[in-house]
């Protein structure tokens, strides 16, 4: 019984002692969020009916405009319960094109939808969003709203025709095409900014006609369930595809080649589940740019941006590879890039935060992993929150990790800070990185808790922001 009692304190005594022990604590992966994020995002289906846009009247050859036939086979189709409408081998002129529910607008090898350069072949207009500010405005080329279980696909050409002499004026840049007594975008873009501030309802921020407001090329709002899929744009009049208010979101294989004014790649604003997926991207502007609204259209909402996965793309000419606003007022939060390949000479910047304190917003939790980069012009990464104006709304960037970035030939900086004493950069992780051929290191000022590690510039080794020039 002695020796039976001495075994159950020893045991006792082992279990105590166990339970005691501090429990080991797993280091933070941000990744670990990533396949949760994926797994919400599910490509639409469509049924097996096909509906050919010459059995509704249109014609190829680039001269017919074929608007009414188009629209009414995405009518038949829709009415139908749903299917493929198919553009075959060939150029077809068109204006706006407005997809409805349950159908897959596909273009076969060989196909172009080649938009004309008339802008009233883009009324009556639609409810739309310009920069990031709510108007009724032109309708963009490709359009849906409130649609559900819609795509874009095939390996055909949306070509946008826009050029120096007809939509690329419009920005007012001599560049582009602008001279005396053409008409230009600023007194409008100047008016809208104002009925935004004062809350102008939507029903009086009528443009349009007279305006010179370029309209997007590709333009979903409000709808659920999109796929858009092997298609080639080019030639866009402004922002290239641009998904508003909406969710589960899957831009794939997809090429951009367009270097007109404002001309960016893929910008889902205030969209939840997205995937961009091994496209391609050679614009006029940012080659994907994350947004939220701009300043009151954008804080009023307060949607942000969230569970954006990019990988497997390639960035060339732009002003950023992976951007972030700055119409970012709604915030943005989880975006997950990885596996990118950029370079160009007139590639700005591979990661890019723009944002001021007119904006307003908080951006946050942002991971870019495994990108090669050739060479780039200003900055490989650049938080900058004195973007255009300034106001009584200080953002917030915060949790934004690189790792694995790797350029052969960078710019002027590895690294850029731009921030407010009130609000530095917080948390930005930079690990296992070399980036070659920098003028100079960083131009930074005001952040806190900034780690380096495993990280070379220049052939230096930096742990922490070490050394900086201030801003």
């Amino acid at each position: 019984m002695k020796n039976h009692w001495i075994c159950l304190f020893i045991v006792f005594g082992l279990l105590q002692t166990s339970c005691q022990q501090p429990k080991e604590e797993k280091e933070f992966d941000p990744w670990d969020g990533l396949q949760s994020v994926l797994d919400q995002i599910v490509a639409p289906e469509f049924e097996d009916r096909e509906f050919l846009i010459g059995d509704f009247g249109a014609k190829e050859g680039g001269e017919f405009l074929n608007t009414e036939a188009i629209k009414n086979a995405i009518k038949a189709c829709n009415e139908a319960g749903g299917g493929k409408v198919i553009v075959p081998k060939g150029t077809y002129l068109t204006g706006a094109v407005h997809l409805l529910s349950n159908v897959n607008l596909h273009l076969e090898e060989g196909a172009t939808l080649l938009f004309s350069d008339n802008p009233e072949d883009y009324l009556p207009l639609v409810h739309s969003r310009w920069e990031g500010m709510e108007l009724m405005n032109y309708s963009p080329f490709i359009y849906a709203n409130g649609q559900e279980n819609i795509g874009l696909t095939g390996k055909g050409v949306l070509d946008g025709n826009s050029r120096i002499e007809n939509w690329w004026y419009w920005c007012g840049a001599r560049h582009y095409g602008w001279e005396e007594g053409k008409g230009t975008q600023t007194p409008a873009r100047k008016l809208l900014h104002q009925m935004v501030a004062d809350r102008v309802p939507l029903d009086e921020r009528i443009f349009g006609e007279g305006h010179f407001l370029r309209p997007q090329f590709v333009q979903f709002y409000e709808c659920k369930n999109i796929l858009i899929q092997d298609i080639t744009l080019l030639n866009s009049p402004m922002w290239n595809i641009h998904p508003i208010l909406s969710e589960n979101i899957t831009v794939e294989r997809v090429r951009v080649e367009t270097l007109g004014p404002n001309n960016d790649g893929c910008n889902p604003e205030a969209c939840k589940n997205v995937l961009i997926k091994d496209c391609y991207f050679d614009t006029g502007d940012d080659c994907i740019a994350i947004k939220s609204g701009r300043n009151e259209d954008g804080r009023d909402p307060g949607v942000p941006s969230e569970n954006i996965v990019i990988e497997g793309c390639t960035m060339k000419e732009g002003h950023g590879g992976v951007v972030i606003g700055s119409e970012i007022s709604g915030g943005a939060k989880n975006i997950f890039a990885q596996n990118l390949v950029m370079s160009s000479p007139n590639l700005d910047r591979v990661l890019r935060i723009k944002t001021s304190s007119k904006r307003g917003g908080t951006v946050e939790n942002v991971y870019m992993r495994n990108v090669k980069v050739g060479t780039y012009k200003e900055a490989a990464v650049r938080f900058n929150m004195f973007y255009e104006e300034a106001g009584d709304h200080v953002p917030t960037i915060r949790n934004i990790y690189v790792d694995n970035l790797e350029v052969e030939d960078g710019g002027k900086y590895a690294v850029m800070i731009n921030a407010y004493e009130s609000s530095p950069v917080e948390n930005f992780v930079m690990t296992n990185t070399t980036i070659n051929g920098v003028d100079q290191h960083f131009k930074t000022n005001h952040f806190k808790d900034v780690t380096f590690k495993n990280v070379k510039i220049n052939g230096e080794t930096s742990e922490g922001l070490v050394k900086t020039e201030e801003e």
